[in-house]
């Protein structure tokens, strides 16, 4: 057992004696070497944690016309993204160079001023951001930092060797990790794709024999005794607003479910009066029409399960007819799965109000098919989740165990074997 102080920095507690602790300025200067000349073309970006190549021809939008701004970076530097930290959900705020390229200078990118390993303190730096150290030095209306302000956090120095050896065996480490979380991620997508086919099988009727042409390019045939009308025939918009008060079940649409909140809960996020707040009934089917520019995961549906109150800015469908609201909400899920909804949009927002949502075709199976439908998938789908839950729980479990690895190596509270 190596013999241990206090580091003095509050969170991290005792490190080994013999290791020094200084700002990041004794260690990394900021690098500022602009592309001037726009001669670098290796294009670089910041991508949950890594440092990865991009296309630099890739006209998608995201891109300058010019990259001449952009920072020459080299091998061993480590880039910060110092802003929005208030919207630092996930902090994957640090990335290692491991290439000569250019990246956005809106990044601090340091660079070592003496001998060491860069890739040590990259997994220290990552460790700070995990431990949401970064998330308190911030200032001003996005809550960004500059070099000055990072530069005087204080970081602390095991030896050369020492940096060297934790380095290697966390890069060994953290690559048998990888292996695993990447195997659960894949079998998560199997899953994930299974359940969605399985959703649009059923309730497009492809399991049925005698079809006809639905009229809806992307489906093709339907069953030919099903229905094909625009939503108003089944669904006409609930617009009852909470003017009392008296209503107080909170419900907000999260991942494609609708589920409670708690309305005494102030965090800043939910408004001081629910008197403009609509009264949803159970059946009803919630549409998150806004921003579908944005619309990276297709969860804008949701059904309602009991009596409560939600956001007006959503689009609540309530039947207006005899029908199974279930089999409707995985019709309309199977819908905003294959991106539907993101080209009804329009304006600034690209959003939809219930007279244009109320023109989609839909298709109508018998009454007892909807419920024959809707029981099946719910059943099928409950067993999917189960096994859905149970990989996403390992996988919390691995991203656990490998920060808390970083983190007991990196502050010295484990030695590495046989150094």
């Amino acid at each position: 057992m190596r013999e241990m102080k206090d580091s003095g920095i509050e969170w991290i507690g005792e490190i080994p004696r013999h290791w020094e602790v200084h700002p990041v300025y004794t260690y990394f200067g900021e690098r500022k070497n602009k592309n001037k000349l726009g001669k670098e073309s290796n294009l670089l970006s910041l991508s949950y944690g890594r440092i990865i190549r991009k296309d630099i021809n890739t006209n998608n939008g995201l891109l300058p016309e010019s990259f001449n701004t952009y920072n020459i970076v080299e091998a061993g530097d480590i880039i910060i993204r110092p802003t929005d930290l208030q919207n630092d959900k996930r902090s994957l705020r640090t990335g290692l160079v491991k290439e000569r390229g250019i990246i956005t200078s809106a990044y601090i990118d340091l660079y070592p001023i003496k001998k060491l390993d860069s890739r040590y303190f990259h997994f220290l730096l990552h460790t700070y951001d995990v431990m949401k150290v970064f998330y308190n030095m911030g200032n001003g209306v996005r809550q960004g930092l500059n070099y000055s302000e990072f530069s005087h956090l204080m970081v602390f120095e095991p030896s050369y060797n020492e940096q060297i050896a934790i380095a290697n065996y966390l890069d060994d480490k953290i690559k048998e990790v990888d292996i695993v979380i990447n195997q659960k991620q894949d079998q998560l997508s199997v899953l994930e794709q299974y359940k969605k086919s399985l959703i649009y099988e059923y309730v497009t009727g492809k399991k049925e024999v005698e079809m006809k042409d639905s009229g809806i390019e992307w489906i093709g045939e339907i069953p030919r005794h099903w229905e094909v009308h625009p939503v108003y025939t089944y669904f006409g918009e609930r617009k009852n607003k909470n003017k009392l008060g008296k209503e107080s079940n909170l419900l907000s649409l999260s991942y494609g479910r609708i589920i409670r909140k708690d309305i005494n809960t102030n965090n800043g996020l939910l408004p001081e009066s629910f008197n403009t707040y609509n009264i949803v009934e159970a059946g009803d089917i919630i549409i998150r029409p806004t921003d579908l520019q944005n619309d990276k995961r297709s969860l804008r549906t949701g059904l309602v399960k009991e009596r409560g109150i939600i956001t007006s800015a959503y689009i609540d469908l309530y039947p207006i007819k005899k029908l199974d609201s279930r089999y409707f909400h995985f019709l309309l899920h199977t819908y905003d799965v294959m991106k539907v909804f993101y080209n009804m949009g329009n304006g600034v927002r690209q959003g939809l109000n219930y007279s244009e949502f109320s023109h989609l075709m839909v298709f109508e199976p018998s009454y007892n098919e909807q419920i024959a439908i809707a029981n099946y998938l719910d059943d099928k789908i409950k067993e999917v989740d189960i096994v859905i839950n149970q990989k996403q729980d390992q996988l919390s479990v691995l991203e656990q165990y490998k920060k808390s690895l970083i983190y007991e190596y990196v502050t010295g509270k484990k030695e590495v074997p046989n150094q």
